[in-house]
């Protein structure tokens, strides 16, 4: 990648992206484009996706993304034989030209459009990248391990802006380049249609990043994959492409993103112990065994105070109306208001730390995205489903530009971009 950008590239004290030669699948040496693509590796509901996944076609993207063995160390460095033997087979290759991708995912009621490029990596303090939530060391190590193995960006960040209300910059560039002949478009399992144009014209370029100059981006999803990104770029000191992180940008006044809750699982919990804990602390009702009656009544909780749901033994139960003087004891009181009355601050506070004692690590607690996944998991093991409600966007936006983080895995933005469609090499 040229790290300067086209003819020196404009630098801004905003978003510095940049153009890179795409590493993708070659079309004719796989059964299918859908096939070989995954969703982003935090989204995998592991075991029974990722066999799913495996066994769509040999190369598909997970066996990069989260390779199968007893310990990281070999499982990062099977990911960076795979990959080294895709690119000597040419099973992927990269592009000749550096440039910046326009991505579109189109389903039966939503159309979503950004821009894939090289992004100019930041501290939280410089306040051009904002991130919102906490991470976990632990899987910071894990995705380092991988990312230094490969030496390769393997999936996108999604990051959203608020362009401006006129059509400029970046907007015109995707609408002109929309209208083009594509590089590939594939239709995956979920009937999202995935399409990717390149842009590599000067001018065009130069359009995209002196508008996103002027802007400054909010981490939606993909956390865990920008802190690694800081660390390995403390390990290579001097320009280099590790200064620089694979990213998704959309404009969110163009293309609002949809906020979901990613739910948590209780490993080891049955869940009349959960409830058990809880019979001091909470309202506690039990709603039956209907998911969309009791997704319903969380929302009009969740509404007047904290709600949560609590799965796994064939019913829901919602609780609702916490003891205010057990919040004011266990939430930290040095927050913003906002902060200390988020779904996911009370959980972590009062609920994990006080009320259950539990640790949050993935022996303990593990995050999932789809609700039905995350019930059915709980049913199957004898565990606890906490489902959770999800925050609005423009709380989260207000708070990460406070600098204030929210408990890890607090939110889960999409639609999340489809993993395989373009790779970034770090070598190149």
């Amino acid at each position: 990648m040229n790290n300067a950008g086209p003819a020196g590239g404009p630098r801004g004290s905003g978003l510095d992206l940049q153009p890179f030669r795409g590493i993708r699948y070659v079309p004719e040496r796989v059964g299918s484009l859908s096939a070989v693509t995954s969703p982003p590796y935090d989204v995998v509901v592991r075991p029974d996706g990722l066999h799913q996944l495996q066994s769509a076609d040999p190369h598909n993207i997970v066996r990069l993304i989260l390779p199968q063995a007893p310990d990281p160390e070999t499982s990062s460095e099977q990911a960076a034989g795979a990959l080294t033997s895709w690119l000597a087979e040419g099973i992927l290759a990269a592009d000749e030209t550096p440039a910046l991708y326009v991505y579109e995912q189109h389903g039966e009621s939503m159309l979503q459009r950004g821009i894939i490029g090289a992004l100019r990596l930041s501290e939280a303090e410089e306040g051009v990248v904002l991130p919102h939530e906490d991470v976990m060391p632990q899987i910071v190590a894990e995705r380092a391990a991988l990312m230094r193995a490969t030496a390769a960006n393997l999936e996108p960040l999604l990051l959203s802006y608020r362009g401006d209300a006129e059509e400029c910059g970046t907007a015109t560039v995707v609408d002109r380049t929309v209208t083009t002949a594509p590089l590939l478009s594939t239709t995956t399992e979920d009937g999202i249609r995935h399409t990717l144009w390149s842009v590599t014209d000067p001018a065009s370029l130069t359009a995209v990043q002196e508008d996103l100059a002027r802007h400054e981006a909010l981490i939606a999803d993909g956390h865990h994959r920008w802190a690694t990104c800081l660390r390995l770029r403390a390990d290579h000191p001097g320009p280099s492409p590790w200064d620089f992180g694979l990213v998704l940008l959309v404009d969110t006044a163009r293309h609002p993103l949809q906020v979901r809750a990613i739910h948590r699982l209780l490993h080891r919990v049955p869940v009349p112990e959960a409830l058990t804990g809880l019979k001091d602390a909470f309202r506690v009702r039990d709603l039956g065994g209907d998911l969309d009656r009791a997704r319903a009544a969380l929302a009009e909780a969740a509404a007047e105070g904290n709600a949560f749901l609590l799965a796994g033994d064939g019913s829901f139960h919602l609780a609702d109306r916490p003891d205010p003087a057990l919040l004011e004891r266990t939430v930290p009181g040095d927050r913003p208001a906002a902060w200390r009355s988020l779904d996911a601050t009370v959980l972590h506070s009062t609920l994990l730390d006080q009320v259950w004692r539990i640790p949050d690590t993935p022996d303990h607690i593990g995050y999932i995205h789809h609700t039905r996944a995350a019930v059915t998991k709980a049913e199957r093991d004898g565990s606890t489903a906490v489902l959770m409600h999800p925050v609005r966007e423009d709380v989260v936006r207000e708070l990460a530009r406070q600098g204030v983080t929210m408990p890890r895995k607090s939110t889960s933005f999409g639609p999340k971009p489809a993993t395989g469609l373009v790779l970034r090499s770090l070598t190149l």
